[in-house]
């Protein structure tokens, strides 16, 4: 099959598989239902949110990139890696490591105390805010990184031979590239953020502080009323769509074209410029990995009292993961090489709660969806990971075409050989960061599960909320190591396969 009917096939069934769900939803709730002031208001805190956690997220991100990107120091492969824990870490976990430091009994508030000096309080829109960064300057800076990894050494070749200063360097090379990359990171996160659930619901701290995800799950959990929460997953919808195609409008433009990948130092930097890099990675570092740590301090006591079911959950959520991952690269890779990144953003801008009770309408005709629990989880983990996965593959997949297009057809390479040949080999650091990615975010998904699991069918993170239900605070922190654990390691065992020198 040609690349562009493999193109058109994956973007049907990625449509079909979002809009289908929404229109079972739609056609259940027969007819549609008026948004009250509380659900404006909702509308109002989600869009705020998003802007400003997306901004944030993607200006603290550039000079953390930047400095990983010219920097060679001994564990840096590794602090990279460590950074990168935040935004696979299930949100409820990361929620916890956050109060820990944050909360009214955290690290912060404690020194405070300590020194008589005021407290400060995480809930409400700064808390919502802070919790988003924390959790997506991760996805910006490695998003970021690869853009930057990705500039051929030939360009920094003939920079030096035209002995271009700092300022000149940044003006031709790095704010050009930067211009490409950062519209479309900020949309992704942007959309991320409009379907903020358990942050918004643990931190927002009250009406004012409710957004269109956590208005839909009241209509639904509480209300049943399916025609309200249609609207608002469409109002959520148009808006993620929408943030695409400006990112899409903004982002365009020419590469650096190709190189022969190799590295060269960087000559442009001075004694300002090292210390400018130090602190930006040390305060990027102390505000991830201090939760991150607090996170291990707690749960190592909790492994010894997890209890029964949780190996077989965590058995349950790799299969999960690994199905996922497989799914979503299989769709991302014909879509990524046409240009099919708003396609696969509707994946992620759907209301997730939407999708799972319009997929349980749709079964349960058929079939017990209980005994589909697994599958359908699968299946909306690789829809909600594949707008990423087409942000780390797409820049990548559309300069190979544009620098070895013309080559590989002189060549007759064409289809599966071109696939093989070309693509698959100089994609093999953005796959494997893909395929990461993916994996991780599949083994801390809650949100469908929660909706068709029953005692057998049980994955991780939902044995982690019903420990911390029936008050097993010990066994839970145990079973979120655990989680953390096997998300991180099946990051790191798909990140390392395509990692260049460590530099992803």
């Amino acid at each position: 099959m040609a690349p562009r009917a493999l193109a058109i096939v994956a973007g049907l069934l990625v449509v079909g598989l979002t809009l289908g769900p929404v229109a079972a939803v739609i056609w259940r709730a027969t007819g549609w239902s008026a948004l009250g002031p509380g659900d404006w208001q909702a509308l109002r805190f989600t869009v705020v949110q998003a802007v400003l956690s997306a901004a944030l997220s993607v200006l603290c991100a550039v000079p953390v990139a930047r400095a990983l990107a010219r920097r060679r120091f001994a564990g840096r492969g590794l602090l990279v890696a460590l950074l990168g824990a935040p935004f696979i870490l299930p949100v409820i976990v990361a929620v916890l490591g956050l109060l820990a430091v944050f909360g009214n009994a955290g690290l912060l508030n404690t020194g405070l105390r300590a020194l008589g000096l005021p407290e400060v309080s995480i809930y409400g829109l700064h808390g919502v805010v802070i919790a988003h960064v924390f959790l997506n300057l991760p996805l910006a800076t490695r998003l970021i990184l690869q853009a930057w990894l990705a500039i051929p050494a030939e360009r920094m070749r003939l920079a030096g031979s035209l002995d271009l200063g700092p300022w000149a360097m940044w003006r031709v090379i790095e704010a050009p590239m930067l211009l490409r990359i950062v519209p479309g990171a900020f949309a992704v996160i942007f959309v991320i953020c409009l379907s903020s659930f358990a942050v918004a619901l643990t931190l927002g701290g009250g009406p004012r502080a409710t957004t269109v995800e956590l208005a839909i799950y009241q209509a639904i959990r509480f209300d049943f009323d399916l025609a309200r929460a249609a609207v608002l997953s469409v109002i959520q919808l148009a808006l993620a769509l929408a943030a695409g195609l400006v990112a899409l409008r903004l982002s365009g433009g020419d590469g650096f074209g190709a190189g022969l990948d190799r590295v060269v130092p960087r000559w442009d930097i001075g004694r300002t410029a090292l210390l400018f890099d130090a602190l930006a990675i040390l305060l990027v570092a102390l505000f991830l990995l201090t939760p991150l740590a607090m996170v291990v301090l707690r749960g190592l006591p909790g492994l010894g009292q997890m209890g029964p079911g949780v190996w077989q959950a965590a058995q349950h959520s790799v299969t999960v993961a690994l199905a996922s991952t497989l799914l979503c690269l299989v769709w991302a890779l014909p879509l990524a090489t046409r240009g099919g990144e708003v396609v696969g953003l509707a994946g992620i801008a759907v209301s997730p709660l939407v999708l799972g009770t319009g997929l349980f309408l749709i079964v349960r005709p058929y079939a017990n969806p209980f005994d589909l629990a697994l599958w359908v989880t699968g299946l909306v983990n690789a829809l909600v990971a594949l707008p990423f996965a087409l942000r780390i593959l797409r820049p990548e997949a559309q300069a190979i075409r544009a620098d070895f297009g013309r080559l590989g057809a002189a060549l007759g390479l064409t289809g599966w050989a071109w696939l093989r040949w070309v693509l698959v080999p100089r994609l093999r650091r953005p796959l494997g960061f893909a395929a990461g990615l993916t994996a991780a975010l599949s083994m801390g998904d809650l949100g469908v599960i929660a909706l068709f699991a029953d005692p057998d069918r049980t994955t991780l993170p939902l044995r982690v909320y019903q420990l911390m239900g029936s008050y097993r605070m010990e066994g839970a922190a145990g079973a979120a190591l655990l989680l953390l654990a096997l998300s991180l390691g099946l990051f790191w065992l798909f990140d390392r396969g395509g990692r260049v020198n460590a530099e992803a």
